[in-house]
């Protein structure tokens, strides 16, 4: 019964309901009922903050679930994700640097910033796996939670020294509540990075089987490992830069449909983006509604449910051990 429910038009039916629900859920009155006799504020609140919304909640969770699918697989690793290889604390610290630097920048240079740290930080985190031989794979993904733990407190103290802090808090925890016209098409970008991901998924699949058995197939391993590379850490540092961060979200979806599906990376990561999407989507009408009219960011409630499977993936993978 389960496995039904990870069909791809099931999931895509339940998305479009999801996002339906999310356009008519908020502070602002917009009844369901009424869709087509909205007066002026409600078709201007509709048009310029819940459409604006729900697309950036499709977008970001597709893009990070498909992020960590790509570095579980490139890693033979279950517990790697943008989240627990650090690569979210170089994006912000990224941002942060060019805040720095350049005080007047704009968005796209912000981004620019905080996709190179990103691509930087996840090299990083790749050379240390593939330096120390680790008897448990548990360890891989909390060398990384140590690495963007220290990235995370130096960026905290170059914030606080250059009275810079109020200005990272909105990265530093996701929210959907500010992107409206104007300040969310930057998320765009992820689309054509998405797409040539599953361009590239067959060869991320045969690379994630090791680099000798890549290449006797032929397959040039560290081109696709770095496309790989710099697809997760361009999309994150995307997310970032508009959304804020989104923790445990490329852990625990991919885990979950690579349960029922298998590990086919070409099979699975359609999948893999609209449960992303369903999962976020869910998440953020929970915080628009837990404490009604006020509203939780969709960061927190994402780290709260996310933790809690992740425990669960760990006892799991104990239990079957």
């Amino acid at each position: 019964m389960v496995k039904k429910l990870f069909r791809l038009d099931i999931m895509i039916i339940l998305l479009i309901i999801l996002s339906v629900i999310s356009l008519f859920v908020g502070v602002s009155s917009l009844p369901i009922k009424d869709v087509f006799s909205l007066d002026e504020q409600q078709i201007s609140v509709l048009i310029h903050s819940r459409i604006p919304r729900t697309v950036s909640i499709i977008i970001a969770g597709a893009a990070l679930a498909t992020c960590g699918l790509i570095m579980q697989q490139l890693t033979r690793n279950k517990f790697v994700s943008p989240t627990t290889a650090g690569t979210m604390e170089w994006a912000q610290l990224g941002i942060l640097i060019g805040m720095i630097f350049f005080p007047s920048i704009g968005m796209l240079y912000k981004l620019g910033f905080a996709a190179m740290l990103a691509l930087t930080g996840t090299l990083i985190f790749m050379q240390i796996i593939t330096r120390i031989q680790f008897k448990d794979i548990i360890f891989v993904p909390l060398i990384g939670l140590m690495l963007g733990s220290v990235v995370a407190s130096i960026g905290t103290f170059l914030a606080l020294r250059t009275n810079n802090l109020q200005s990272i808090a909105s990265w530093m925890h996701g929210s959907f509540s500010t992107l409206v016209t104007g300040r969310y098409e930057v998320l765009y970008i992820s689309i054509p990075l998405f797409i040539i991901a599953i361009f590239y998924a067959h060869q991320f699949t045969v690379a994630g089987m090791g680099e000798d058995f890549s290449k006797n197939l032929g397959l040039n391993y560290k081109r696709v490992v770095n496309i790989g590379l710099f697809i997760t850490a361009a999309i994150t540092a995307v997310v970032v830069v508009t959304v804020g961060m989104l923790p445990f979200l490329g852990l625990i979806v991919p885990n979950i449909v690579s349960i029922f599906k298998g590990d086919h990376l070409r099979s699975t990561i359609l999948i893999t983006a609209v449960l992303g999407a369903i999962f976020v989507m869910i998440c953020d009408i929970l915080g628009r509604i837990i404490i009604y009219p006020y509203e939780v960011s969709v960061g927190l409630v994402i780290a709260v449910i996310g933790s809690l499977i992740f425990l669960v993936l760990i006892f799991r993978r104990v239990k079957h051990a």
